[in-house]
C-alpha cells in the first residue's frame, strides 16, 4: 500500500525542509499560527522554481470562519487562477454558509477556477455539523480529498469518525487526517481509519533571535529530519 505524506509549510526553508525529508507533497501557506493564509504571489513563484514534489496552496483570505463575503469569494478566485497559471498542482479550499452546511454554489465555482489542478476541501469540513451529508456534498463537487480531524480537536480524538468517513468513501475520494498527526501516532492512525493521505507540518520551534531588538519573535519551522522519520513509519 502506498501512502502519502503531505506537509504544510508556512515558508521557503520550511518547503525545502520537507521536501529534504522526502514528503510526497506540500501545502503551502503563511501565518500557520491562526491556522494559515494564503501565501503571498512571491512564496509561491518561488516555492514552485526551488520544489519538485508537487506544491498545494491554501485558498483562505484571512483567518477566523469559512463564511466568505462576495468580496472574498473573488479574492479567492483570484488567488485560485493566479495559481493555476503559475503551475501549482493543486489548491486547498472550503466555503460554507452560516449553518455550518458546505456552501453548494461557492465552491462550485472556485473548483470551477482550478480547472486541471486537484482540489482539497480543508478543515472548514470540521465545523460541519453533519460530516457524512458533507462528504457526498463535496465528492459530487469534484474535489480529491478531505483534510479532516474527523470533527476533534486532533485525528488521534477524531479516529473513529475519520475511519467511518474512510469506509463512507470507499475510495470515490481520500480522507487525509490533519491536526496534531505526529511520530508518536500516524502508524496507529493509519492502521485505525483505514487512511492512505497524512498531513501534518513537522514543525520545530525556532527560537527568538535577541538581535532582532523590538522585532524578535519565535517561530515554527518543518523539520525534515521529522519529515524523515514520519516517512519512513508510513
Amino acid at each position: 500500500m502506498t501512502r502519502t505524506l503531505e506537509i504544510c509549510a508556512a515558508s521557503l526553508p520550511s518547503a525545502l525542509a520537507a521536501q529534504a525529508g522526502g514528503a510526497h507533497r506540500i501545502e503551502l501557506c503563511q501565518n500557520l499560527e491562526q491556522g494559515g493564509i494564503t501565501p503571498s504571489y512571491g512564496l509561491i513563484q518561488e516555492t514552485l522554481r526551488q520544489l519538485h514534489i508537487p506544491v498545494f496552496v491554501l485558498i483562505r483570505p484571512r483567518p477566523g470562519g469559512f463564511v466568505y463575503s462576495n468580496d472574498e469569494l473573488e479574492i479567492m478566485r483570484a488567488d485560485i487562477i493566479m495559481c493555476r497559471k503559475l503551475g501549482c498542482a493543486g489548491v486547498v479550499l472550503g466555503v460554507l454558509d452560516a449553518w455550518g452546511r458546505v456552501s453548494r454554489t461557492p465552491c462550485r465555482w472556485l473548483i470551477a477556477a482550478a480547472r486541471s489542478m486537484e482540489v482539497t476541501f480543508h478543515r472548514a469540513f470540521d465545523s460541519c455539523p453533519n460530516q457524512a451529508e458533507a462528504l457526498e456534498v463535496i465528492i459530487k463537487m469534484g474535489c480529491q480529498r478531505v483534510l479532516t480531524s474527523g470533527g476533534q480537536p486532533t485525528a488521534v480524538a477524531g479516529q473513529d469518525q475519520l475511519a467511518q468517513l474512510v469506509a463512507q468513501a470507499a475510495g470515490r475520494i481520500s480522507i487525509m487526517p490533519g491536526a496534531g498527526v505526529s511520530a508518536a501516532n500516524i502508524q496507529q492512525l493509519a492502521r485505525h481509519t483505514g487512511a492512505v493521505e497524512f498531513h501534518t507540518s513537522a514543525k520545530q520551534l525556532v527560537p527568538a533571535n535577541p538581535a532582532d531588538g523590538l522585532f524578535q519573535t519565535e517561530r515554527f519551522e518543518t523539520d525534515a529530519a521529522l519529515v524523515a522519520e514520519l516517512v519512513a513509519l508510513l
